[in-house]
Formats: C-alpha cells, structure tokens, sequence
C-alpha cells in the first residue's frame, strides 16, 4: 500500500505558477512510476504529466507541454508538478497517482493503482 497526500493547490491569477507536492508513505515510493491527473467541474478525470521510477523519463497531456514540469525526489517520497503560465482552463482538482507497472508511463487513470485525495487548484481570469 501507498498513502499519497497532494498539497500546494491554491486560486492564482491567469499567468501565475503554482508548485504542486505529493508526498508518499507506505512502501518503498521509488519502485512506483508516478503520474498527475485533473478534473474539472462536469469534466473527466484527464491525464496531465506522468513520470519513470528513475526521474528519467517523462510525459505530458499536450495541454499543458512547455508550461508544466514533473519532477520527484526519491529521498524525501515527494512527486512536484511545477506549473507555470496558469490559464483559467487548468482549474481542477488535481490528484496524483502511483503505477506498480514499471515498463512503461501511462496515461489511462485505470491503470494506476493508488491515489491522493486531491487538491483544488483555481485560475481566475
């Protein structure tokens, strides 16, 4: 089992940057690849960035490419979703996501195994 607790959520003007954390604890977090999701009022739960075990690899939902950056720091169990450049589109409740599956990154939700509670992320225009 893995607890994912996500945090740094927040109301942010059009154009500013949030720092997403998501903090892991249960089993070694290091053996699970590691993906955000989103879900906006009315919407699907949708795929945002997912990341590889090693930090190595990485990919992104092309709506946010070139504006959003995953990253995680094995040491302290922590995935980060930096976001920059916020547009009123990206408000959504914003979850994180761990995957036992190691071969490859995934972009379907089904497929991950464990999740946060989520953290509402509001962009005003």
């Amino acid at each position: 089992q893995v607890q994912l607790v996500e945090s740094g959520g927040g109301l942010v003007q059009a154009g500013g940057s949030l720092r997403l954390s998501c903090a892991a604890s249960g089993r070694t977090f290091s053996f699970y690849n590691m993906g955000w999701f989103r879900q906006a009022p009315g919407k699907e739960r949708e795929f945002v960035a997912a990341i590889t075990w090693t930090g190595g690899i990485t990919n992104y939902a092309d709506s946010v490419k070139g504006r959003f950056t995953i990253s995680r720091d094995n040491a302290k169990s922590t995935v980060y979703l930096q976001m920059n450049s916020l547009k009123p589109e990206d408000t959504a409740v914003y979850y994180c996501a761990a995957d036992r599956g190691l071969l490859r990154l995934k972009e379907d939700q089904r497929e991950y195994d464990y999740w946060g509670q989520g953290t509402q992320v509001t962009v005003s225009s």
